[in-house]
């Protein structure tokens, strides 16, 4: 129960800060306004145009959060993701990564979502370090540095991205190794 209560107020809190972020957002345009209203409208038609840009990313992401909900129950995401996941897991958040697109921002919802489902954190690690990894661009980058080098650099990343991953799991249980002892 009291984890519950803690819950809620972490999540108030981060509610607050939200809006008193946007608050602040909006003083600070309003306050530039007087200063410098063409700049400023140019900064508002620019946020408007990255806003609009990324709308249909966030469409996939709030669509695909909606389906880990209904389809992702934390067994599954412990069988594919979780601390027993083994290589299955690691192969399955490299692919991921590499096939996701968009701004990385609109991922970390989902990948929290995911986390809080049982995703251990190494797995985000190797997520996050594959999306460098852009399919879209290999041809160009084949066209500009041959095959053998794209096919190595490749390679390359995927390895050092679950080894990225293996050591952030391992500082990670030595941070809550210490912070236990500590208590």
């Amino acid at each position: 129960m009291r984890s519950e209560q803690g819950k809620n107020t972490t999540k108030r809190k981060n509610v607050s800060y939200s809006f008193l972020f946007l608050v602040i957002v909006l003083i600070v345009y309003g306050v530039l306004f007087f200063v410098e209203p063409d700049k400023s409208m140019k900064s508002v038609y620019a946020s408007w145009h990255i806003f609009l840009n990324i709308i249909p990313v966030l469409l996939v992401v709030v669509f695909l959060m909606g389906l880990s909900n209904y389809v992702l129950k934390p067994k599954k995401v412990s069988k594919y993701l979780g601390e027993k996941s083994g290589f299955k897991g690691w192969s399955i958040s490299a692919l991921f990564g590499i096939l996701s697109h968009g701004p990385i921002y609109v991922w970390y919802p989902l990948l929290k979502e995911l986390k809080e489902h049982g995703m251990r954190t190494g797995l985000i690690a190797v997520f996050l370090y594959n999306r460098a990894i852009k399919l879209p661009l290999l041809p160009v980058m084949i066209f500009y540095f041959g095959v053998l080098f794209v096919l190595i650099l490749c390679i390359y990343m995927i390895v050092c991205s679950l080894l990225q991953g293996k050591i952030i799991e391992l500082l990670e249980d030595t941070y809550c190794g210490l912070k236990r002892e500590l208590v």
